[in-house]
């Protein structure tokens, strides 16, 4: 079989997507040569290229072409390597010297002079090289850089437009500068599979591809500027998106059009090769069909009718959930949710259980913006727990008449399905006590690492020892604001294929949402409503949580985090949850004082007592209770106190001493007093 010969461009940002080929991904299939993007163009039009990772202008000027789907370079926001520079402002430029290098960024500058300044339309714009561009930078005379020499033009340049902030700013869609294209029928779909597995295995690897180009940049540039290798694993995560899913298609056919629109490239159709799921950036059939019931206009019953629908147990649709959402007071839709908590639990007991949380590693490849846990590898807080310390935490919260552990951690790019397999069984053989862990990323990224079928993997995670699995890592359930926050997550679909597999082998879970990170109203509607299709499913969610989002030490601006945002969720959640029996409360976010609160407004649980607690505390919170702490707030409020397992089943009391929680910054220790 003759090799598929592709192009792509030796910059940093394109290493993520094309690393797995350099490390034995396609071999039989794939021949890899490096160009220039332009170039790359240039070798598909003359043929010495099969498919190309070319710029986006392409597909208008040199068409026909395919599109490979799910993969491109792009950034939603800054992108920190395509700047218009110069020394005087744009607005009085009488020329303008374009990178050769690519055309997309090319007639993005051009759009974008057009759109800024007064005569845009009219400045003489020239292509050269670049080092010709960066000579001819100056006075009147500004210049379009592009690649990883633009890298810090911000910083030796008095006036430095970022491209992809500018477009931003100008469409509110994120800008996509180059795709894999192709002839026609020239890539199948097992190439497709191939080339986007080669993407995830570069995702993985980021921090790693940028620490040897760091390397690679001081020994080709020995007395130039060092380019540390920290601040390229965040241009990698935080800068430069890798998706072309349906936001990325929808700000790439937004270019198109306004540059034709401007006369700058001809009108174009985005065509795309098959992929296993089909073309990629088309929604689900579950999320097609929550935008079939959003696109009616919201006409009905008023909003006491809907109150008491939700009230009684009857089931609420996404139209009905939406006005919820959007119109009823705080106040209504608690004693809503406390009618309905009130007729699910009729003998006024609120649980809680004493488990505690072992983040067994902060090393994680995602780089969530919400996050200020993770670490990356190399990073001097790094770590990765011992067993000797793993034993330790769990003997000190048996010590304390604690019957489980919630073990989640970050992606760490080294750990496969052994090393859990070890480690379960280890804690099992050690000690009488409830593996709850793994939340569904994880779960995602042990898949990949391991090179296993996701049921193969829950199969041999449930034979090691887990007993349920924390619903983590779900945030807002819909892609739009997945590839906003956390870019390089599992997807929705993903998320909840981890939940219905782990569910069909016996496995319960609970499931979660992070809301205040921008999201819609309706966002949040469509996130319960996907739950409760799943429990309809599986009927393994024992129960659901939900907390603001924490935005201190973090790269992410809260939304609406306050308690009464708190509270109208929480009580939301309680009506269009009609199948999942118990609602925790989130004390560990908001306090004891608002989770009391929430005991009235739909919740039956008071969660954890959380011997120990990292990631959220990284975030700037810092509420902490001991077990007698959270019996006087219950009694307090006013319900019979139980301690409970994870299932919900309630345990005896018993007489337990009374502890302490010591300790700070993850080395937390529970002690006798």
């Amino acid at each position: 079989m003759n090799k598929l010969k592709l192009a792509a461009a030796p910059f940093l940002n394109t290493l993520p997507v094309v690393y797995g080929l350099q490390h034995g991904i396609g071999d039989e299939r794939f021949e890899l040569n490096h160009a220039a993007p332009a170039r790359c163009a240039q070798m598909l039009r003359e043929g010495s290229a099969d498919l190309g990772l070319v710029p986006v202008a392409t597909l208008s000027t040199d068409g026909p072409w395919q599109v490979v789907p799910g993969i491109a370079i792009g950034a939603a926001g800054k992108v920190g390597s395509v700047f218009l520079v110069g020394e005087q402002s744009m607005e009085t430029w009488d020329r303008v010297l374009l990178d050769d290098a690519s055309r997309s960024s090319a007639a993005l500058a051009k759009l974008l002079l057009q759109v800024q300044t007064p005569g845009g339309a009219h400045i003489p714009t020239e292509f050269a090289p670049i080092d010709e561009v960066e000579k001819g930078v100056g006075g009147s005379t500004g210049g379009l850089l592009i690649g990883d020499r633009a890298m810090g033009a911000n910083r030796r340049y008095k006036y430095a437009y970022d491209l992809g902030a500018a477009w931003w700013d100008l469409a509110g869609l994120p800008f996509v500068f180059a795709v894999w294209a192709g002839r026609p029928g020239v890539a199948s779909i097992e190439d497709v599979a191939l080339l986007q597995e080669s993407l995830r295995f570069g995702l993985d690897a980021r921090s790693t591809i940028a620490a040897e180009w760091a390397q690679q940049w001081a020994d080709k540039h020995p007395q130039g500027p060092r380019l540390n290798d920290e601040e390229l694993s965040a241009y990698l995560t935080d800068c430069i998106r890798f998706e072309l899913g349906a936001v990325e298609q929808r700000g790439l056919k937004d270019y198109l059009r306004r540059c034709h629109k401007a006369e700058l490239l001809p009108r174009t159709r985005i065509r795309f090769y098959k992929s296993v799921e089909g073309e990629e950036g088309q929604v689900s059939h579950e999320q097609e069909r929550v935008y079939e019931s959003e696109r009616h206009f919201r006409h009905g019953p008023d909003l006491d009718t809907i109150l008491a629908k939700g009230a009684a147990g009857e089931r609420l649709g996404f139209d009905e959930a939406a006005r919820l959402e959007s119109e009823a007071t705080p106040t209504d839709l608690m004693l809503a949710a406390d009618q309905r908590r009130r007729s699910l639990h009729p003998d006024a007991v609120v649980t809680y259980i004493v488990s505690r949380n072992i983040n067994y590693t902060n090393v994680c490849t995602t780089a969530c913006k919400f996050c200020a846990f993770y670490r990356p590898k190399r990073h001097p807080e790094a770590y990765l727990l011992s067993r000797e310390v793993i034993g330790q935490k769990i003997e000190e919260t048996i010590g304390v008449g604690g019957i489980e552990i919630l073990l989640q951690g970050g992606l760490h790019p080294d750990l496969g399905i052994e090393y859990y397999e070890e480690l379960f069984q280890w804690i099992k053989q050690n000690y009488k006590i409830n593996i709850h862990g793994l939340s569904p990323e994880e779960i995602w990224h042990i898949c990949k690492v391991s090179n296993l079928p996701l049921s193969d993997t829950i199969r041999r995670l449930l034979e090691a020892g887990l007993d349920s699995i924390p619903g983590g890592g779900a945030e807002i359930l819909d892609d739009e604001v997945r590839r906003r926050i956390a870019p390089i997550k599992a997807t929705t679909d993903q998320w909840l294929e981890v939940m219905r597999e782990a569910h069909h082998q016996g496995l319960a879970s609970t499931a979660t949402m992070m809301f205040g990170v921008g999201e819609s109203g309706e966002h949040r509607v469509k996130h319960l409503m996907r739950l409760r299709d799943l429990q309809d499913d599986t009927n393994g969610f024992t129960a659901f949580i939900c907390w603001p989002f924490q935005s201190e030490n973090t790269r992410l601006l809260a939304g609406d985090t306050s308690a009464t945002a708190y509270l109208r969720t929480n009580a939301l959640a309680r009506l269009v949850l009609d199948n999942i029996p118990n609602l925790q409360a989130s004390w560990v976010t908001m306090g004891a004082g608002v989770a009391q609160a929430s005991l009235h407004g739909g919740a039956n649980d008071f969660g954890q007592v959380m011997i120990e607690e990292n990631v959220v505390s990284a975030a700037g919170t810092t509420f902490k209770l001991t077990a007698p702490d959270i019996e006087r707030h219950i009694r307090d409020a006013g319900f019979e106190v139980y301690r409970r397992n994870v299932h919900y089943d309630r345990i005896p009391a018993l007489t337990q001493p009374q502890y302490q929680v010591v300790g700070n910054e993850g080395a937390i220790r529970a002690r006798w007093v």
